[in-house]
């Protein structure tokens, strides 16, 4: 089967990124496979991050992709579906996680339906962690270009439900992100981060967002008993770390938190999951993570929160 795939892959970085690579390496092992990537996915001035880009050093896996869709140049909207279309697939899968991706997906993917191509949307969220008045009205308009959705967990297929019950769709649970490499001794992965191997310690990993709690872990955190226990905060800030920096300042001087604010290479990875005792997701709201994908593919424990 010809099967094309648009969304975000190598040089841009991140776990959605990641996934598609797997993706389409998967895909590819039994079915002729395409990947269309972006040429502009998010404005500099609307990204949060420092750079939406792999560094030179990164050591992501690179994959090979047509560079076709700005997502603010409504013209590129026409060109990518016509590329598409060029290459005949029989089937297109188009990832979907924010609202933002409505405009230009969801025009593509309406385009690529009338012409009866069959379009599966595989859907990270419907309704957003951080959420907009507009968000409905744009992820019905995306919807609408759908022939079947797949969703990673079932809190996403209920979301998909109530906008869209008649909607085609099955769950397959994030899969396990296996290419960051094997667990290291425990003590080699502390060592190389330069942390104290004779406390248990915790890890918050991934980018900190205002959804995932981190205020409520270094909350909880300064209760535990600074002789046992050190805190591992790495990822980088979509936002200012003021807030939480004012939290650890209030903590003992005991109370150990190392901070890596910075986007986590994928040569990284591995030490963080290695050298934890247990991974800590306080999320405030959540569907899948990629976070614990990985801390699965490490065998860590996990402590995720429940907010009711």
């Amino acid at each position: 089967m010809k099967i094309a795939i648009l969304s975000c892959f190598y040089p841009y970085r991140g776990g959605i990124s990641q996934f598609n690579a797997e993706l389409l390496c998967e895909l590819g092992k039994d079915n002729e496979v395409k990947a269309f990537n972006f040429k502009r996915q998010y404005p500099e001035l609307l990204f949060p991050g420092k750079t939406q880009y792999v560094t030179a050093d990164d050591q992501a896996k690179a994959v090979q992709s047509t560079a076709v869709l700005d997502t603010v140049n409504p013209l590129t909207f026409y060109s990518t579906c016509k590329a598409i279309l060029a290459w005949e697939p029989e089937l297109v899968i188009v990832r979907y996680w924010m609202s933002w991706f409505a405009p230009s997906l969801g025009s593509i993917t309406r385009a690529l339906k009338r012409k009866g191509i069959t379009v599966i949307s595989i859907l990270d969220n419907v309704i957003p962690h951080e959420s907009h008045f507009f968000d409905k009205a744009l992820n019905l308009y995306f919807l609408s270009g759908s022939s079947a959705s797949v969703t990673l967990c079932d809190a996403v297929a209920k979301d998909l439900l109530t906008l869209r019950p008649d909607m085609k769709y099955t769950v397959i649970p994030h899969p396990l992100y296996s290419h960051f490499g094997a667990k290291l001794p425990r003590a080699e992965a502390l060592t190389r981060l330069g942390l104290d191997p004779g406390k248990r310690t915790l890890l918050f990993f991934g980018l900190i967002r205002e959804y995932k709690g981190l205020d409520l872990l270094l909350e909880a955190f300064g209760m535990l008993d600074p002789t046992e226990y050190q805190l591992i905060i790495a990822g980088e800030p979509y936002g200012s770390f003021d807030r939480y920096q004012a939290l650890i300042d209030t903590l003992s001087p005991e109370h150990k938190v190392h901070c890596r604010l910075s986007y986590i290479k994928d040569s990284e990875v591995a030490q963080y999951f290695s050298g934890s005792d247990l991974c800590v997701l306080p999320y405030r709201s959540a569907t899948q993570s990629g976070v614990s994908a990985i801390s699965f593919h490490f065998e860590l424990p996990m402590l995720s929160l429940i907010h009711i």
